[in-house]
């Protein structure tokens, strides 16, 4: 059975939490706190805060060293949610999964089931309860460290087409490999790229997956994938077969 969602930590603006149904160890939400809160360079500075504090977290307490993204976008997800967390509300939340060798679930595993035959991973007492205290303290630092001078490189966002029809790819440009390597400015690029991504032609909106980069030869992608309730195949049960989302999820 679904438990409460579980509050982990909570920033202004954002918040991380256990969803309702986490299907791994490694599952977490970054979710707005009140719907009503606007996009802006703030909201996107405490995002990156909130989703930083957590990778940081996860890497101290379960040695992940990568972390997948997934979230919809003008969409809700319906039915049996293949490939994709199903919907809890209609606050913005983004699905963190992360992973690290030994992992007795993976979050693909999960997914590939229809959403009322996935069983919610836990319970998560003490994982949690070390969890919550490293997101606190590396949040902390993290405010402080975000007083000095920023050095990270704003980038642009760059479309292109993926591998099927109504799937595009969004890349960084200059290109660099984890989200926390984004600035505020960048995240809202990000967001305006999302916007300007057609829709009509039977696609009302999108799931998004993004993926880390292998290597250093390659680039943080967000894969968005056309979606409408009267879609003849669901578009993210053949995702998984790039090689990049195969390694983020399988």
């Amino acid at each position: 059975m679904p438990m409460a969602r579980r509050l982990l930590f909570r920033s202004s603006m954002w918040e991380v939490a256990r969803p309702r149904t986490p299907l791994t160890e490694g599952h977490f939400m970054v979710r707005l706190s009140d719907p009503a809160t606007p996009f802006t360079e703030d909201s996107a500075a405490d995002w990156l805060l909130c989703y930083s504090a957590a990778r940081a977290a996860l890497h101290e307490v379960l040695h992940s060293s990568l972390c997948t993204v997934m979230f919809p976008f003008r969409w809700h997800p319906l039915g049996s949610a293949i490939g994709e967390p199903a919907a809890e509300s209609s606050t913005p939340g983004f699905h963190l999964f992360a992973r690290w060798a030994g992992e007795s679930t993976t979050p693909g595993g999960q997914l590939a089931l229809p959403a009322h035959r996935r069983r919610a991973a836990g319970p998560f007492d003490d994982l949690d309860a070390s969890l919550r205290a490293v997101l606190q303290r590396t949040a902390a630092a993290r405010l402080a460290a975000a007083r000095r001078p920023e050095s990270r490189q704003d980038v642009s966002w760059v479309s292109g087409r993926g591998d099927a029809a109504h799937h595009r790819v969004l890349v960084p440009e200059p290109g660099v490999g984890t989200v926390s390597q984004l600035t505020p400015s960048s995240l809202l690029s990000l967001a305006a790229a999302l916007e300007e991504l057609p829709t009509g032609d039977r696609v009302t909106g999108y799931s998004c997956v993004m993926t880390e980069a292998a290597s250093s030869e390659r680039r943080l992608e967000l894969h968005a994938l056309g979606r409408s309730a009267g879609e003849e195949r669901n578009p993210l049960e053949s995702l998984e077969n790039l090689p990049e989302v195969s390694r983020a999820l399988l």
